[in-house]
């Protein structure tokens, strides 16, 4: 894989902006490429943007395409960070009228270095919200997809479409069914915004110079316009990946957009330094028909409050999983002490749930392509719900500790909703750890309703019949009219 970063834009904007500045106080901006201006975390955009691709292990090169205009200032900022200066390409434009567009600076890398492989293609002047997240995830993904791969994020409140390439997806295939660059708001419900982060094919990288010999014109010269004709009208296959982070390309923004988005990503990164994220999840009483869930049957269950299953998530350097100290013993009184507590309780406690849990959410975003920030936390749990009594209680802390990951990690009700959620646990007790599991359990655990059950498909159909649940039909109502 080798990595081509854009930084060719002039920009010419934010340029004016800084120059014309009355307050003084960007006048060391001057002249200042956006890429090298200051980004989140005291860090220039593009050091960010080196920092994440400078890896042997995963591009066998790296390259960067400016202009002639600021080839200098990228050649001194190569020498201060190990960048090799051969690897700038200098597309020779002078001036934001002579610009040669984006489609062509990369057909430009490709054609001039005769490049064979596959790319990646990223803005170097993209201002990232999470200075966290791990490339190497888009990397396994795209292979493991084996087509295109457009990276996507939900957009914030206050952003508009038409400053976006939005993209619709859909949610099993991860296929972009549709990109449209720049739509007006009331031409898409999606709030999925792609941004200049792409991976292509080897085969695929000759349509950049098909589409390039369709276009006149610089303006439509953009890898959006790229992106949208090879999507709607040459039908290629792209896949979407969504980032758990926001974006913002500062090509053409003035001054105040970019102070802006700066100052709104740096209060994200500032505001919450260590994060502690505490969920509760309930037992689970059958009233009616429990077990014959497991056999086709009809059963009556919901949660109730009085005994529960607490997990807390406290951000931390390394991955750490604290037992707990009656349900996961790691010391005894004695020989004696520890041979009556396994046999009474044996050697099954709850850290393996949390364990399991961990493994699979990973597994599971990875194939979802959601990629994942690379922090690390520590995980604990309590419960006061008795053990091996028919109450749920290994799938109370599952199901707390998938809520407290996604808080974590920025996932939303779209991206895993509670049928895919009842799914998810009951896969990792049954394929992780062989726990004999009834159906209804994650239901109830994950919708919080009392649920009435039917388990055979050949029973009265209810409205929940295709709600995505494991074993059938569900009829819920909320605890309260009960």
């Amino acid at each position: 894989m080798i990595c081509i970063l854009l930084v060719a834009g002039h920009g010419t904007l934010l340029e004016t902006h800084i120059k014309n500045d009355a307050t003084g106080l960007y006048a060391h901006l001057t002249g200042i490429p956006k890429a090298l201006l200051p980004g989140v975390g005291g860090k220039k955009i593009l050091d960010f943007w080196w920092e994440a691709v400078n890896t042997r292990q995963l591009f066998s090169a790296v390259y960067l395409v400016t202009n002639a205009d600021k080839y200098k200032h990228y050649e001194r900022w190569a020498t201060a960070n190990d960048f090799p200066v051969e690897n700038i390409i200098n597309d020779g434009t002078t001036t934001y009228g002579s610009r040669l567009g984006a489609v062509a600076d990369v057909e430009l890398a490709i054609r001039s270095r005769g490049l064979q492989d596959d790319v990646m293609v990223i803005a170097g002047d993209m201002l990232c919200a999470d200075q966290n997240f791990d490339i190497a995830q888009v990397l396994r993904f795209f292979r493991l997809k084996q087509g295109e791969l457009a990276i996507y994020y939900e957009m914030e409140e206050g952003e508009k479409t038409t400053s976006r390439g939005i993209v619709e997806v859909c949610p099993s295939t991860h296929r972009i069914t549709k990109f449209m660059e720049k739509p007006a708001a009331e031409l898409t419900q999606s709030r999925l915004a792609s941004v200049v982060f792409y991976c292509f094919q080897k085969k695929t990288l000759p349509t950049l110079t098909q589409f390039l010999n369709l276009q006149a014109r610089v303006e439509d010269r953009v890898l959006g316009k790229y992106l949208q004709w090879l999507i709607n009208e040459q039908k290629v296959p792209v896949n979407g990946m969504k980032l758990p982070t926001g974006f913002q390309l500062i090509g053409q923004v003035g001054l105040s957009d970019y102070t802006k988005w700066l100052a709104h990503y740096s209060a994200k990164q500032q505001g919450c330094p260590a994060r502690s994220i505490t969920c509760r999840s309930y037992a689970r009483i059958g009233i009616m028909g429990n077990p014959s869930d497991g056999f086709n049957g009809k059963t009556i269950a919901m949660t109730i409050a009085n005994f529960w299953a607490e997990v807390t998530l406290l951000e931390s350097q390394t991955l750490v999983l604290l037992p707990h100290p009656l349900n996961d013993p790691t010391e005894f009184g004695s020989l004696q002490d520890l041979y009556c507590i396994s046999r009474k309780e044996g050697y099954l406690g709850g850290l393996r749930l949390l364990q399991a849990t961990c493994k699979k959410f990973y597994q599971f975003c990875s194939k979802q392509g959601m990629a994942l920030t690379k922090q690390n936390f520590t995980l604990k749990y309590d419960t006061n719900i008795p053990r091996q009594v028919g109450l749920a209680g290994s799938s109370a802390i599952v199901s707390a500790t998938l809520k407290c990951l996604m808080k974590f990690y920025n996932l939303t009700d779209n991206d895993l909703p509670k049928p895919i959620r009842a799914n998810f646990v009951l896969d990792v007790e049954s394929d992780e750890l062989f726990i004999t599991a009834g159906l209804q359990d994650r239901v109830v655990q994950v919708t919080l309703l009392f649920v009435v059950i039917l388990f055979s498909f050949s029973l009265l159909d209810f409205e929940f019949e295709n709600s995505g649940y494991p074993g059938g039909p569900q009829e819920m109502m909320k605890t309260s009219i009960v």
